[in-house]
C-alpha cells in the first residue's frame, strides 16, 4: 500500500508540474505553438524511440548469436520502453526525461545508478536459487 501511495503522489506531482509548465510557455508563446511543441516532441521521441529499440533488438541477437546473455542490453530495451512510454505522455518535463532515457551517453549513469541498487539489494537479501 505504501508504494501505491508514493506512485500515485508521484503521478499527481508530475502532472500539476505538467500543467504549470504548459500553462506558463502557453501564455509566454500562444496555444498553437505550445500544442505543436507538445505533440511534436513526442512524435519526433516516438520514432527515436522505435530506432533505438531496434538498435537494442540487434544487439541483442548478435549477443545470443555468441552465445552470451545480453544484460546490459536487456536493460538498455527495458529503460527504452520505458522512455518511449514517457514520450508519448503529453508534456514537456516528461519528454524530456524520455530523451534523457533514450539518449545512450545519458542513459548509462542510470543503468549505473540500477546496477548498484540491485547490487546492494541483492546482498543484503539472502536469494536462494533452487538447481
Amino acid at each position: 500500500m505504501k508504494l501505491f501511495g508514493i506512485l500515485l503522489s508521484s503521478f499527481i506531482v508530475i502532472l500539476l508540474l505538467e500543467f504549470a509548465v504548459l500553462i506558463e510557455i502557453g501564455s509566454r508563446w500562444g496555444t498553437l505553438p505550445t500544442l505543436m511543441l507538445t505533440f511534436g516532441t513526442g512524435i519526433v521521441g516516438a520514432y527515436l524511440a522505435r530506432l533505438e529499440g531496434l538498435r537494442i533488438l540487434y544487439r541483442i541477437q548478435r549477443k545470443f548469436q555468441q552465445g552470451s546473455m545480453p544484460t546490459e542490453e536487456l536493460l538498455d530495451s527495458l529503460l527504452v520502453l520505458i522512455s518511449g512510454v514517457v514520450l508519448i505522455t503529453p508534456g514537456l518535463l516528461t519528454d524530456i526525461a524520455g530523451l534523457i532515457l533514450l539518449l545512450p551517453v545519458l542513459r548509462y549513469p542510470i543503468k549505473a545508478f540500477i546496477k548498484r541498487r540491485v547490487q546492494s539489494w541483492l546482498s543484503r537479501t539472502h536469494v536462494l536459487l533452487s538447481m
